[in-house]
């Protein structure tokens, strides 16, 4: 996936929460991918420090959306 390809269609504080949600998209059947601002080893953020973004492919963006509504 080229970087310009890319949109954000979960934004969240840490990786791991990010990660169950990657998860739950490739799951599907939708190529995902972290973006985070630290890989910290303690899950935890201090004023927006670790902060965590799952993208997907644009062609995908509005299914990934779709499929996360569902759980929130």
């Amino acid at each position: 996936m080229a970087q310009n390809d890319l949109v954000v269609v979960y934004t969240t504080q840490g990786a791991m929460r990010a990660e169950v949600i990657k998860s739950k998209l490739i799951s599907a059947g939708i190529p995902a991918m972290i973006k985070a601002e630290s890989q910290n080893v303690i899950p935890m953020t201090v004023d927006g420090v670790g902060k965590a973004e799952v993208l997907v492919a644009r062609e995908h963006a509005q299914q990934a959306r779709e499929l996360l509504a569902q759980f929130d």
